[in-house]
């Protein structure tokens, strides 16, 4: 590798004194680079554009924590360039580097020491307009908004029924997603190479509402049930945090496994077991 693209979270890298650091580190062993900032809200959609990513370009070092590496996959699927994550946050599952470790990581990449894992993304679209797809790589939630009201999620796999969920929302996750909000309501830990899909509901009022492990393959339909005359109940549509829709009373959204993948580079032999146990024993 020697052509290098720096996505940064300027909120993380503050006056970009690292971003630069790597950049001049770049182009003093013979290789090219240069940077994009990411999460700075323009356009509304908080990230920069796929098309201003160099052609040529062989890997992208995403500065800041998961979120950032997140957003980056999403934005980029469709170019099928391996990411590696600088984690200048706080807890981090996805970004394998830090700042103490960044430097002698480029000299590994350019030297070609490097193996890419293949992780699953997973698709939305409301309704049967498939223009508005979107692609996340941890989860898609449904999720009540405005008063305390739960909703009635009647969820179909397959096209046939499953279950009608009565809570405050379900998550439809992906293995990476596994240690996000899904871990959080109780959904499984799974290895983040896998491919399947997680489905948990959130705050659920049924008693047997347990997570489900789906086929990768597999096709989830969520529709919002009407629970009272008014039939006025409203869901937000979120794709890795970011909220980016609205349905309602009898509308469906569906979810699915995308044909496309993201590439995460990997240097060191960890497995995600290891790496797991010393994120749970740090913050225990």
């Amino acid at each position: 590798m020697r052509n290098f693209l720096l996505i940064t979270n300027p909120y993380k890298d503050m006056d970009l004194r690292l971003t630069n650091e790597i950049l001049e580190y770049i182009r003093a062993r013979g290789g090219s680079a240069s940077y994009l900032l990411s999460n700075i809200r323009r356009k509304g959609r908080g990230d920069f554009d796929v098309q201003e990513v160099p052609e040529g370009t062989e890997c992208i070092l995403v500065l800041g924590g998961d979120g950032t590496l997140i957003r980056a996959a999403t934005e980029a699927e469709s170019l099928r360039i391996p990411l590696i994550g600088v984690n200048l946050g706080t807890l981090g599952y996805l970004c394998e580097l830090t700042e103490a470790t960044v430097f002698p990581a480029i000299d590994r990449l350019m030297n070609g020491e490097y193996v890419t894992e293949e992780r699953m993304l997973l698709t939305g679209y409301q309704g049967s307009d498939k223009s508005d797809a979107r692609v996340a790589l941890n989860d898609i939630v449904i999720h009540r908004e405005g008063p305390l009201s739960i909703l009635s999620l009647v969820v179909y796999v397959n096209g046939k029924l499953l279950n009608t969920y009565h809570a405050d929302g379900v998550i439809v996750a992906t293995p990476t997603g596994s240690t996000g909000y899904s871990m959080s309501a109780g959904g499984p830990i799974v290895d983040p190479k896998t491919s399947l899909i997680l489905l948990t509901p959130i705050n659920a009022h049924n008693l047997n509402s347990k997570s489900i492990v789906l086929g990768p393959d597999d096709v989830i339909e969520i529709e919002i049930g009407n629970r009272r005359a008014e039939a006025d109940e409203c869901a937000s549509v979120s794709f890795d945090g970011d909220e980016v829709a609205r349905i309602a009373v009898g509308e469906r959204f569906v979810i699915s496994r995308s044909d496309n993948t993201t590439q995460i580079c990997k240097l060191n032999n960890r497995s995600f077991l290891e790496l797991l146990g010393k994120k749970m024993q740090t913050y225990n």
